[in-house]
Formats: C-alpha cells, structure tokens, sequence
C-alpha cells in the first residue's frame, strides 16, 4: 500500500495573526491547514476528525500547550505534534516531548523551519511505515508453511520448533551446508514474542579473528589503533530480539570462554571498559560440524557446547528426505516463473511449469552435496535455459550424467577388500570436498578433518586435477 504523505494540519494559536500566517505559508506549501485559536475547539474538532499533524503553540490564556497535549493524548490517537514555544518556554517544550510531542520549534522562527520540521516528519513516518511493511512481509516469509517439507522428519522438526519459539532457551541447529539452517533460525524469531525486535545475524567464520571480539560485544573509544569511536557489539545490538550466531564452530577458543560468560551472565562487556552492560538476547546458533569431534580434538570447549545445546535442532540433509523434493522443485519453478516474468514484463504464458519425469528420476538419484541451496541454483539455471514449458535432460548440468563414483563400482563387483574399498572412498570425499569449496583446499581440509599438508599428499597421490 503507497505512503500517504502528510497533508491534513490543524493549526493551533492564540494569536490570530500568527495562526493565520502559518496557516497561508502551509497552503502556499501544498498542506491543508485547518486553523483554531481556542484549544477547546481545536479538541472537539480532533474529537471526530483523523489528521495528520497538529502544529500547537505552548503559552495560551485558558489552556496552555502542555494541558491541551496532555488532553490530547487522552483520545488514543498517535497523530504527531510539533510544539511552538515562545521565549520563557523551552522548559515547557521540553515537557511537552517527554509526554510525546514530535518536536518543538522556538518563536520567532523561519518558515522554513516549520516546514523543514515537518519534512523530516515525513520522512521519519514514511519509514516507520516502510519498516511495518518489510516487517510483516518478512515475518510472513520466515513462517514454517514458507518451510517447504512434509517428510516425516521435517514435521517432527515443525512441531519441535512451534513449542519452543515463546520461550528465550538458547538454540543450537546442526546440518549440512545449504540445508536451511538460517532459515530455521529465523522462524522461531518471527514466530516468538521477539518478532518485532531486531534478528540480527552473523557467521562466525566470515569475520577476522582480531575483529570479532569487537563485533560481537563493541568497543570502547580508543580501545585500540583504528577505534575511532565507540561502537555497539551484535549482542546489544540484538537486545530484546535474536541473535543467530552461524559457524559457532569456528569461533576461536578465547572467544568462546567470553561468550559462555555472555551467555551465563546476561552481560557483556565492551573492549576497553571496565564495566559490563545487561543485554536481553536470545542465541541461535549454527554449525555444519560435529561438535562433539571439535570437543575431542580441543577445539571446541564442552561447557559452552552444553551451554548452547538446550535444545538441539538437526537438519537433515536433502540426500535423506528425498519426499520433499518434488514440493522443492515446483516451490523453486513458481518462484522464478514470478520473477522473470516480472523481469521481462511477461504474462506468464509459455513458461516453465514442470519437470519431466527423466528429470525427477535424475534429481531423486542425485546426492546433492549441496542440499537445497543447490537445488535452488540448479532449478534456476534449468528455468533460464529451458525454451518450453517444462525442463528435460538437456539443460541439466554434466553433474547429473556422470559415471557412479569409484566407491560403487567397487562395492558393486562385490570387492571386499577394505583397504581397496577404503583408498576409492577416501578419494571420492576428497573430490567432492574440493568441488564444494570450488577447489579452496583450506576449506576443503577442515571438512575432511585432516590437515592442509595431509591433503597437498593425496590430490598428488591421487592425481587430482585442480581444475574446479
């Protein structure tokens, strides 16, 4: 629904002339002033009348500015008031705002200023309702029937999560990458008492080591070379909402003893103050590895894994709920059908609707390492290619044609060497790894759990191509 900007003024003054002379400046403007000069007036008028804005001057006989505010307010209605105070009443203008007057501006004054004031107004409602918009568009987006699943699985999840949005218990979401965990996140926000606070999110891994303590809990002034300024952590920043805490796996250890101690004592202390501020917010957290291998290897502290597992969400990947998937790929064909249709201004006619049989037997055979991140991508790139109005096999990438991996051809000639067996799936994880992370091998090495050298030796030994 389009803004309605501010149009309807009542004007309020006991001085004629002064009331009449913002009354022609706010015509002149394009504003529809109605003018009052007894208070009383002004209120049975307001009594039955919806307006935008009401311009009141503070120093009047029978009824001063702050009495008429406060009379005002009575009515229930949120219209803005900007307070007119002559000399010898600022400190009425300041009362009139804590009761909740929009602004004040001091006699004698510029009719720009006036309308500067009522300006930003506009603007400040005009965003104000912007954001009620986005909020309720997203809260409807992150609702779970938005969740695309019936696998018995996922519902087991569904009913999980409805029971325990309305409560602040921390929450920890394992899964594979691209399995939705975000998304998971952001439903128990937008369906808790904190919907209307703030979802703030980061990802642990993004972020330089030396910068994180900085992000998450802020900074003081000076704290150190290049704090220019103070700045608000994520965590405050996130009080009264949520704050969903992605990749807590890679949180360096010295982090990890000062965010158990956030998390325990509802507390956090900036970098460079010595005093702590109380912060209200509920942690979500997300990880794609084992916690519990990271706690044996050290490299992840056990008290905070029990801190942050009070209840534990396990995404599973989309490998094991292969039932979703043709809910998935129609869910993905509607949605870019809207989106480049709208694109290229089209009607919608003749566009892609459906996926050939050959093609869903191709996507349930597939493994997607991906999960449903590349699904997404995959749909995506099927739908632009496609010419009719359903994708067959040609426009499917290489991917979905190659030969079973070494692994099966292995098992299937019923090999039971396990050291044959072992050496062909070692090589196969390896490979796959790689071409997830698009040949990062730092990357790759962490989801493989051995080290960046112990790789370098079996892509030689192997005889990997670094060609992803």
């Amino acid at each position: 629904m389009a803004y309605r900007r501010i149009q309807q003024i009542v004007v309020l003054d006991d001085e004629k002339s002064y009331a009449d002379m913002l009354s022609f400046i706010l015509k002149k403007e394009g504003y529809e002033p109605t003018t009052f000069y007894e208070p009383k007036k002004a209120l049975e008028y307001l009594r039955t009348h919806a307006v935008d804005l009401i311009v009141s001057d503070i120093a009047m006989p029978e009824m001063d500015g702050i009495e008429f505010l406060r009379t005002f307010l009575t009515y229930g209605v949120e219209t803005p008031v900007i307070m007119i105070s002559a000399y010898g009443t600022i400190d009425s203008a300041v009362e009139a705002m804590k009761l909740g007057a929009y602004d004040y501006i001091s006699k004698p004054f510029k009719p720009d200023e006036l309308l500067l004031a009522i300006s930003k107004l506009d603007d400040k409602v005009r965003l104000e309702e912007d954001n009620r918009t986005l909020r309720e568009e997203v809260k409807g987006q992150y609702e779970f029937a938005s969740i695309i699943a019936r696998s018995r699985r996922m519902q087991e999840l569904f009913g999980t999560v409805q029971k325990i949005c309305a409560y602040k218990s921390t929450v920890l979401v394992s899964g594979e990458s691209g399995t939705g965990k975000e998304l998971f996140a952001r439903a128990i926000h937008y369906n808790s008492p904190r919907a209307k606070q703030k979802f703030v999110a980061v990802n642990c891994g993004a972020i330089p080591e030396n910068l994180l303590e900085s992000e998450l809990f802020g900074h003081a002034k000076g704290s150190f070379t290049g704090a220019v300024k103070e700045k608000t952590g994520l965590f405050e920043e996130a009080s009264g909402g949520t704050l969903f805490l992605d990749e807590i796996g890679e949180l360096p250890l010295m982090l990890q003893v000062k965010l158990l101690r956030v998390l325990q004592e509802e507390e956090v202390r900036r970098v460079g103050e010595t005093r702590s501020r109380p912060i209200d917010a509920r942690v979500v957290a997300a990880t794609s590895k084992n916690l519990t291998k990271e706690i044996e290897a050290g490299a992840f502290r056990e008290d905070l894994f029990y801190r942050l597992n009070v209840i534990h969400l396990v995404i599973p990947p989309l490998r094991e709920r292969t039932e979703d998937l043709p809910l998935l790929v129609q869910h993905f064909l509607d949605r870019f059908a809207e989106k480049y249709d709208e694109e290229h201004e089209t009607d919608g006619g003749g566009r892609v609707l459906r996926v050939s049989p050959k093609v869903m037997k191709l996507f349930l055979d597939y493994p997607w390492p991906g999960n449903v991140r590349e699904l997404e991508n995959t749909i995506e790139r099927a739908y632009i290619l496609s010419e009719g109005d359903v994708i067959t096999e040609e426009v499917l990438p290489d991917k979905f044609f190659a030969p079973p991996s070494r692994v099966f051809q292995t098992l299937d000639e019923s090999d039971l060497s396990i050291k044959r067996t072992s050496k062909a799936m070692e090589e196969q994880l390896i490979r796959r790894a790689l071409q997830r992370t698009r040949g990062n091998k730092s990357q790759a090495a962490r989801l493989l759990e051995i080290s960046h050298k112990a790789l370098l030796y079996k892509v030689k030994e192997y005889k990997i191509k670094e060609d992803h």
